[in-house]
């Protein structure tokens, strides 16, 4: 598994992110993760460009989200990420949310993701130079 950590994306929690409690909703973590999950592929050095050129892309088979800290408005965000296994069809990876300033973890997203033949409308094997651009950050 790869300790490379990328910075993936940057935001701000808007009271409109807040429920009755004063803090975060958990449909806002899972904005702010999938937002950041769109840049995992092209820090490994895939371009989501080429993939969509060659008639494939990338869906979400399972993810999990673990709460650990809660955000209020006005605190600044990251996301972080790594790629912890690379397979034929499919690769992991984990997305960690941190308060940007102290950059305490404040929530996890684990993630399957899956080569989709976009014209076939199934999975297919991860074309080898895109497997190896990904094996090279992680698994």
């Amino acid at each position: 598994m790869s300790d490379q950590w990328f910075e993936l994306s940057r935001s701000v929690v808007m009271p409109a992110h807040c429920d009755h409690y004063g803090h975060m909703n958990v449909r806002h973590y899972a904005a702010f993760f999938d937002d950041a999950g769109w840049h995992i592929l092209s820090r490994a050095g895939v371009s989501l460009t080429d993939l969509r050129a060659r008639g494939l892309g990338s869906v979400v088979a399972t993810l999990s989200i673990d709460f650990h800290h809660e955000l209020s408005a006005g605190q600044l965000v990251a996301v972080t990420g790594r790629i912890t296994r690379v397979g034929t069809r499919s690769f992991n990876y984990e997305l960690r949310l941190h308060d940007a300033d102290a950059m305490t973890h404040c929530a996890t997203q684990k993630v399957t993701e899956v080569c989709f033949d976009t014209r076939a409308r199934k999975s297919a094997p991860w074309p080898e130079d895109v497997r190896a651009a990904l094996a090279v950050h992680g698994g």
